[in-house]
């Protein structure tokens, strides 16, 4: 229950369509700053797809390259990479329009522990890709290249390839996301501290299950999401220590 003195910073009672017409509102803004954000990035987006595709290329053998199996690949692919790079990049401004059309509603006290979550989310995310990135990707490359039978030679397709990269990065930013989800359970209430330790046991095997699912059918990749998604449940339980409950405001 909030205390007396929590009291909401906008009118209640506010009328089911002018919800909407602000919703709206909010949606089209997000929509237009993904494009603008979009526009300009599309000039580089060979340029991007050549970064993105550098852990790959790192370990391809000399004399072979990434192909396109299919006519429109060479201009569809880093179409698809610059609108997905442009949804990444306006995370910020996305969430920030989700708060201001949730923030009315909430008490002071809410606010005061939401907007911290929020910023921390995002920065969590933007870790999960850059762990991706910068640390699983070599490995994995590194690993299929070293396993590939003589005669067969590494050429991928650049669609396959973004789909497999894009697979990748869904996962580990949602991953790094596990200590807002601790976090939250224990500030609602619908779990505490105690509870989340006696359920560790359960947790990690969830995290190999989600590991082995999220990710393509190789153990290396399954190993490096379970891992750190463990890690992280811990580092949300020690954060979870400092969280009141609702029942001790």
């Amino acid at each position: 229950m909030n205390p007396p003195n929590s009291q909401k910073t906008a009118p209640e009672g506010q009328p089911l369509v002018e919800h909407l017409i602000e919703l709206r509102s909010r949606l089209l803004k997000s929509i237009s700053v993904v494009l603008i954000i979009f526009l300009p990035l599309f000039y580089f987006a060979n340029d991007i797809y050549s970064f993105v595709s550098r852990p790959l290329r790192a370990y391809m053998p000399e004399g072979t390259s990434m192909i396109a199996t299919e006519v429109a690949s060479p201009f569809l692919t880093p179409f698809k990479l610059t609108l997905v790079l442009a949804v990444f990049l306006a995370i910020p401004y996305i969430l920030h329009q989700v708060w201001s059309f949730i923030a009315p509603g909430l008490y002071t006290n809410e606010k005061r522990l939401a907007l911290p979550l929020l910023i921390s989310s995002v920065l969590l995310f933007y870790t999960g890709i850059s762990f991706a990135y910068f640390v699983v990707f070599p490995i994995i490359f590194g690993f299929f290249s070293s396993v590939t039978p003589d005669g067969v030679a590494i050429m991928t397709d650049i669609n396959r390839y973004l789909d497999f990269v894009l697979k990748l990065f869904f996962a580990f930013g949602l991953a790094f996301e596990i200590p807002i989800a601790t976090v939250l359970l224990v500030w609602t209430g619908a779990s505490n501290v105690d509870s989340l330790r006696a359920k560790r046991p359960y947790v990690v095997v969830g995290c190999f299950v989600v590991g082995m699912l999220l990710t393509p059918p190789d153990v290396i990749s399954q190993l490096l999401l379970a891992l750190p998604m463990w890690l992280l449940f811990e580092a949300g339980i020690i954060f979870s220590t400092f969280i009141r409950p609702p029942e001790e405001d």
